[in-house]
């Protein structure tokens, strides 16, 4: 028999890395990320009134919702299996003061439409924030005091709107005000109240970033806020700082993780799930959703694939879930439905 040997198969020493790249079948039998609907955690805003739904302009194809309309967007959500919302007000101006009072009313627009998203839609789970951000007439996260953001007051005051939240409803309290302190302390605060089965999805690593800019428009607080907020969130640069952080969180009660940008923090994700092992998620922020957004409406980029291949990425990164405003789009896509 004639001998084919190659001079590559003599390089290679006979190990060829495209024979499991040969076809369509192969590449998918060895396919080591994956990403399911099971990933997908939608972040929905809302605002007051019926019938409202009122487009944002740095975030093309997102809406603000009153309560009514979210409802029904919920229930397509869920009837295309995505497992969970998370929910962010932008609260009427006149209702925004220095403590962000308005937190600690039990009506107000974020446990509302909790309670209208569990009656209506009870299949699907509920994650609620209690920063103070969406509440303050300064846009902070928490209770400004002069030119300092208190640490101590603001926790005792998160605490009291977790657990309103959790009467509410909320299947998932993720505070993301990064104060010291406050996962312990609204573990404490949800057990003492009989919320044992009220999980805590602690904004583990939350970076003081550039991406966080839609959003804030979003939520009516671009133009609020008073200075930056480096003094509670975590510098883009500290890694180690970072694992530290998510630490504390760990040893104070914390359920899930949650990493903040996703993205340019994917090293983060990584050290997390290796360092804790616990469910660990990342949040795709409005500044990358609102990129690739623009790209594509531009011409300059695949939306539809850039979006699918940045969820892919965060699983192989070793993310559990991701929360990202192309939840209901990549679901959709995932069904064959576009």
């Amino acid at each position: 028999m004639q001998d084919k040997t190659h001079l590559v198969d003599e390089i290679t020493g006979h190990r060829r890395m495209r024979r499991n790249r040969k076809a369509d079948w192969t590449r998918r039998l060895v396919q080591e990320s994956r990403l399911t609907v099971d990933d997908l955690i939608w972040p929905i805003f809302i605002v007051p009134g019926t019938n409202v739904r009122d487009p944002i302009p740095a975030m093309p194809g997102v809406d603000r919702m009153s309560v009514d309309v979210a409802v029904e967007a919920v229930r397509e959500a869920a009837d295309l299996g995505i497992p969970a919302v998370a929910t962010f007000p932008n609260i009427s101006m006149e209702l925004r003061d220095e403590t962000g009072s308005h937190a600690l009313e039990t009506d107000n627009l974020i446990n509302a439409a909790t309670r209208a998203f569990k009656k209506a839609v009870p299949n699907i789970g509920v994650i609620t924030d209690v920063a103070l951000d969406p509440f303050t007439s300064h846009g902070h996260d928490g209770i400004l005091r002069g030119e300092e953001i208190v640490n101590d007051e603001t926790v005792e005051q998160v605490v009291q709107a977790a657990i309103l939240q959790a009467e509410a409803g909320s299947d998932i309290i993720a505070p993301s005000e990064m104060m010291d302190g406050r996962i312990g302390a609204i573990r404490k605060g949800l057990d003492a109240a009989g919320f044992q089965n009220v999980g805590l999805m602690a904004y583990a690593t939350k970076f003081s970033s550039a991406c966080y800019g839609p959003y804030r428009e979003a939520i009516s607080t671009d133009g609020l806020l008073k200075g930056d907020k480096k003094s509670y969130y975590i510098d883009p640069a500290n890694g180690t700082e970072a694992v530290r952080d998510a630490a504390h969180d760990v040893e104070e009660g914390a359920d899930m993780l949650m990493v903040k940008p996703g993205l340019p923090y994917l090293d983060i994700c990584w050290r997390l799930k290796e360092a804790f092992g616990l469910p660990t998620f990342a949040y795709q922020v409005s500044g990358e959703y609102s990129m690739i957004k623009a790209g594509a409406l531009n011409g300059w980029i695949d939306g539809d694939r850039l979006m699918m291949e940045t969820l892919l990425c965060f699983k192989r990164a070793g993310c559990d879930g991701i929360l990202t405003y192309f939840a209901v789009d990549a679901a959709r896509k995932l069904a064959g439905k576009t």
